[in-house]
């Protein structure tokens, strides 16, 4: 797939100010600097779509973004920023299991890990908490152009050794670096493929 028009369509503070449409939604997070913002620029091959910041925790709403007038791209909050207070972070944690509990448009959410750091306690109980909640995900890992090949396979295997831990059966991982491109096409080839999948589902009657 190959994206031909992404435009910004709206930020929200609230799930139920999120636009209503009736298209899928494909959302991205991380924890704060796990370049998201550059992740969702490499995808779009729009430079400026969405805001990157050297500062971490900039992205504070929800901002949809609306591709080939075909599907909503979603960029989500970033956690574990330690410098925000107790408050902001349980305005954001609202937020985001807000989002990602009741909002029937999410068909997967991605959820970006820094390849370079070891498993993070942090994203562990994300994950479990949207395995729990039935929430559809899938494991980007990013920044692959910062280690050598064979680090990198490494890493992701010793995170997949973490992760069977708890989990049977691990979601879709990939894994992407924006300086280079790539993982570009493998994660717009699984989003076409989903909604391919989801154009041929009967509708209810």
């Amino acid at each position: 797939m190959e994206i031909k028009n992404a435009k910004f369509v709206v930020s929200s503070s609230r799930v139920q100010d999120c636009p209503s449409h009736p298209l899928p939604e494909y959302a991205f997070i991380g924890r704060s600097n796990v370049g998201k913002s550059s992740l969702i620029n490499m995808l779009t091959r729009r430079k400026g779509l969405a805001m990157t910041s050297a500062t971490p925790g900039k992205t504070m709403l929800i901002n949809h973004f609306l591709i080939d007038d075909s599907w909503y791209l979603v960029d989500l909050p970033g956690y574990g920023y330690a410098r925000r207070g107790k408050e902001s972070r349980e305005a954001l944690r609202k937020m985001i299991e807000g989002y990602a509990l009741r909002r029937h448009e999410l068909t997967c959410l991605f959820v970006l890990l820094d390849c370079r750091h070891k498993p993070q306690q942090i994203d562990l109980d994300f994950m479990e908490w949207l395995g729990e909640n039935g929430v559809p995900f899938a494991i980007v890992f990013t920044k692959t152009d910062k280690v050598g090949p064979v680090a990198l396979r490494t890493a992701i295997e010793h995170y997949k050794s973490v992760l069977h831990e708890t989990w049977e059966e691990l979601p879709p991982i990939f894994t992407t670096s924006s300086e280079r491109g790539t993982g570009r096409d493998e994660l717009l080839d699984y989003i076409d493929q989903v909604n391919r999948s989801l154009r041929e589902q009967p509708r209810e009657s």
